[in-house]
Order: structure tokens, then C-alpha cells, then sequence
């Protein structure tokens, strides 16, 4: 096991072109600070009035729209076996689809896996309907590069909502701030991951097919709806509440804080702050008491052979990022 971080797909921070949030000076801020926060809203960004929608913005905001709606069918709906398979499936394509592969092993290649299985926990988070790989690892990369900057593509600066979910349907804003996708190109040089992108919205088709030809529309309503909407919301609260309420205990010079009723919610995503500060760790939860399922099932990964090459932090770096009192 490789106990140390190494430098990889992020570019180095240019600060000279980087207006970086101070969070605890309010003098350039309009908005003032958040409620139960430190975090400063400089500017908040009219999302639904005063700009121009395009027409993939109008996609994206409907999709989101018909999905929340669905789930005001849950009660009328519901069936323990349709339950069931929303459960499952929210462990399939969150933890082993978005924590794992997309986060952990894809956007900071925290530990390697065979490539059969590489594809595989790929292909389980495509089916969590948050982007296909290159596009997720992109704006993933963008993010750490820019954390909490005028750049980063969902940042709390722009207000709580802004950095939770109306940022994905504000598309020229995020394609101004995010135009090179020269940071993915260990993704798109492979074919899996191109043929994925090309192919995204079928797979979803697919799965509803099945889903339906296997329980119905209760079926749909739970392993569709609710299963994603559950999904968006706990992976939308680590870009928004982690960088708004919690606690800081590494000097990372941003927002970030560890909140653990994210960590309970996103597989141990929401010890955010120990990620900031150790960006390649494929361990989060570095306290004992930090629960990180994501981490519990990379090290039975690890037992069976089969993840290798883990980076974790160090008492050097530890020592380095702690904050002094």
C-alpha cells in the first residue's frame, strides 16, 4: 500500500488570476455571510431571472423538475420490493458509481483497480444520472483547481442554492468558467469512457425499460425518482453545506468543512475538509470515529486483491496542514 500523496491531474493554482474568497472579511461581500457560517456571498447570481436560457438549460432544469415530481408519487406507490430497489440501487450507483469510481478513482486516481472492474464501478455511477465520466471528472478537477474562487463552478460566493443545484442548469455560465477539457484527457483517450459519453441517455432508457418490465411503474416512481432525487441531494449538500456549515481542521485556505450527517448521507463524502487538504487521500474519514463507507469498501477491495496502489496522507502532511490554535 502506498502511503503517500502524489501530484497528478490538476494544474497548479495560478493566485495572480485567481480572486480567492476571504472568509472572514465581509467588506467586499453585497450579501454578507450565510446564516451559522463563515462562508462570505459575494455576489448572488441570478439563476432563473435576468439572463438568457438556452435550450440545454431548459433540458436539464425540466429533467430535474420531472424527477422531483415523480417522487410525490413515492407515497401512493409504494411497494417493499420497490423500496428495495431503490436501495439497492442507491448504494450500486452511489457509492460504487459516484464515491468510489468517479470520485475517488477516477477524478484523483486515489488507488487503482483491473480495468474490467475500473469500467464497471464507471459504468454503475453513469447510471446515477450525474453526467457521464469525462464530464463529472472534469468539473470535479475544475473544482479543486478553483476551490472557492470566481471560478469554481459551484461555489456557496454565489449563494447557498446557486452552489447546491441551480448551477447545473446556468451552462454558459459553468462553460465560461470550465471551457479546456485538457484535464480529462486520461479519460478520453480511452474508448470505454468516450463511448459512454456518446451514449449516455441510453443506458438510462435502458435501465427504466427494465426497471418497469420488472415491477411496474412503482418501479420507476422508486428506482428511478426517489433513488436519484435522494442521490442528487446528497451529493449536492458535499459542493454546498460542506463549504458552508461544519468544522475545519486543516489549513486548507478555502471553505471546506467536515459535517458528518453529510458523511452518514454520501458515503463518507462529507469529511470535506480532510479532503481538501489531502486531495489524493482514497481515505476521507481519518479519525477513527469518521464514519467513510466509501473507504470501508475500497480496503474490502483491497483484502480481495483487487485495489492497489492507495494513497493515503501522512503524519508529515498531518503535520503540515494542521491548523494552529
Amino acid at each position: 500500500m502506498s502511503r503517500s500523496l502524489k501530484d497528478g491531474f490538476f494544474p497548479p493554482k495560478d493566485d495572480a488570476k485567481i480572486k480567492r474568497v476571504r472568509p472572514k472579511d465581509e467588506k467586499d461581500s453585497i450579501f454578507g455571510r450565510i446564516k451559522l457560517s463563515d462562508a462570505v456571498v459575494k455576489e448572488k447570481r441570478s439563476v432563473f431571472w435576468g439572463r438568457k436560457w438556452n435550450s440545454f438549460d431548459i433540458v436539464v432544469a425540466s429533467g430535474l423538475a420531472a424527477l422531483h415530481l415523480l417522487c410525490v408519487l413515492a407515497p401512493s406507490t409504494f411497494k417493499w420490493d420497490a423500496f428495495g430497489v431503490a436501495v439497492a440501487l442507491y448504494f450500486v450507483t452511489g457509492l460504487l458509481g459516484i464515491t468510489l469510481s468517479f470520485h475517488r478513482n477516477l477524478s484523483h486516481r486515489s488507488f487503482k483497480l483491473p480495468k474490467w472492474l475500473e469500467y464497471f464501478f464507471a459504468y454503475c455511477g453513469t447510471l446515477a444520472l450525474q453526467g457521464h465520466p469525462i464530464k463529472w471528472v472534469s468539473l470535479h478537477r475544475y473544482h479543486h483547481q478553483f476551490v472557492d474562487s470566481e471560478i469554481d463552478p459551484h461555489s456557496p460566493i454565489w449563494g447557498f442554492w446557486f452552489s447546491h443545484m441551480s448551477w447545473l442548469f446556468d451552462t454558459e455560465n459553468i462553460a465560461q468558467k470550465c471551457r479546456e477539457r485538457g484535464n480529462v484527457r486520461d479519460l478520453e483517450k480511452q474508448p470505454f469512457y468516450k463511448f459512454l459519453e456518446k451514449t449516455y441517455l441510453l443506458h438510462h432508457l435502458a435501465l427504466g425499460a427494465l426497471l418497469f418490465a420488472m415491477g411496474g411503474f412503482s418501479y420507476i416512481v422508486w428506482g428511478i425518482g426517489v433513488r436519484i432525487v435522494w442521490l442528487y441531494h446528497s451529493t449536492w449538500l458535499v459542493n454546498s453545506a460542506c463549504h458552508i456549515w461544519g468544522k475545519q481542521a486543516w489549513n486548507t485556505g478555502d471553505l471546506s468543512r467536515n459535517n458528518w450527517w453529510v458523511a452518514v448521507l454520501a458515503f463518507g463524502e462529507g469529511w470535506h475538509n480532510n479532503h481538501h487538504a489531502f486531495e489524493y487521500s482514497a481515505r476521507h474519514g481519518l479519525e477513527w470515529w469518521q464514519i467513510d463507507m466509501t473507504w470501508y469498501a475500497i480496503r474490502v477491495l483491497e483484502s480481495l486483491g483487487l485495489a492497489t496502489h492507495i494513497k493515503l496522507s501522512t503524519p508529515a502532511q498531518h503535520q503540515k496542514m494542521a491548523l494552529i490554535s
